[in-house]
């Protein structure tokens, strides 16, 4: 499953989880969005997600993420990802 950046913005408190390293996350991220690893994610996703919620998940240009959701949805969580992350919202954001 996937979401544009426009409709995730138009989302009420949405749970959106940044995958990309530290270090771009603490340069600048979607607003709200949590930093967890893509690493964190696939070795011990249980510790991080709630199989009863949703959670918005991007990178940098969407790909990561497709295959990172693709896999979380397989083992039974709830996850979306960010069509074009986070180059999408600086897009966005920047028009």
């Amino acid at each position: 499953m996937n979401i544009s950046v426009s409709d995730l913005l138009k989302l009420s408190n949405p749970n959106i989880i940044d995958i990309r390293p530290i270090q771009n996350f603490n340069n600048n991220h979607i607003p709200n969005a949590r930093n967890i690893s893509y690493n964190d994610l696939m070795i011990n996703p249980g510790k991080y997600l709630n199989r009863n919620e949703t959670y918005y998940i991007y990178c940098r240009h969407g790909l990561t993420s497709q295959g990172l959701c693709q896999i979380l949805n397989n083992q039974g969580y709830k996850t979306v990802s960010v069509i074009g992350g986070y180059e999408a919202w600086l897009l966005q954001n920047n028009e």
